[in-house]
């Protein structure tokens, strides 16, 4: 039997149309269900029954959770700036879905190319790395020195189920700084086309 996603904490996200631009949404393993797509954080005001795209969204979500479990078991970003990471915190649809043991990456626009953190936030880590030319996707295979040949004949669900196991595992002794300290040492947002042909 196929895992639903209203046994998961995806599904109060998926009601609440939070879950936008999926490219997958489905279960990848027994019991696991995958999500990678983007994440709503603020909804633009209704106009009648306009559907408006919503006012800031987290992009390149690549995140994972068990049957039943209180929150996500792992959970990778795109962040414009890192502020984001304090919005989504304190949205509580979002916020109460971090919990300790689950390895959450955040990769954002705004942070010093060469460094790299340790966030916690509670009982709750987060690994912050900045993002270069690389999708978050690609700059996550590489840190967890992924060959994309090993996951090359697996299918989409086959793939990320590979990567979350391989995520699991992730440890590091990154600098460890506050959130706030996060927030003082964070540059101005890089225009991500820039660069890129047109």
């Amino acid at each position: 039997m196929t895992l639903s996603i209203d046994k998961t904490v995806f599904g109060p996200l998926d009601a609440e149309g939070r879950l936008t631009h999926g490219i997958l949404k489905e279960e990848i393993s027994p019991g696991r269900f995958g999500f990678r797509g983007e994440l709503a954080l603020k909804f633009a005001p209704k106009v009648g029954d306009e559907a408006r795209p919503p006012e800031l969204s987290i992009w390149q979500v690549f995140a994972s959770a068990r049957e039943g479990a209180p929150g996500f078991e792992m959970f990778m970003c795109y962040l414009l700036s890192f502020e984001w990471l304090k919005i989504m915190l304190e949205t509580p649809e979002t916020g109460k879905l971090f919990v300790p043991g689950g390895k959450y990456f955040l990769y954002t626009n705004n942070q010093d190319f060469l460094a790299k953190y340790r966030f916690p936030v509670g009982d709750v880590m987060f690994y912050g790395l900045a993002i270069g030319e690389a999708t978050a996707y690609n700059e996550l295979l590489e840190l967890l020195f992924i060959d994309k040949n090993d996951i090359k004949k697996l299918n989409t669900a086959g793939k990320m189920d590979y990567i979350i196991e391989e995520a699991m595992k992730f440890d590091s002794d990154w600098e460890m700084i506050s959130m706030e300290e996060g927030l003082k040492r964070m540059g101005p947002v890089r225009n991500p086309n820039e660069g890129r042909p047109v």
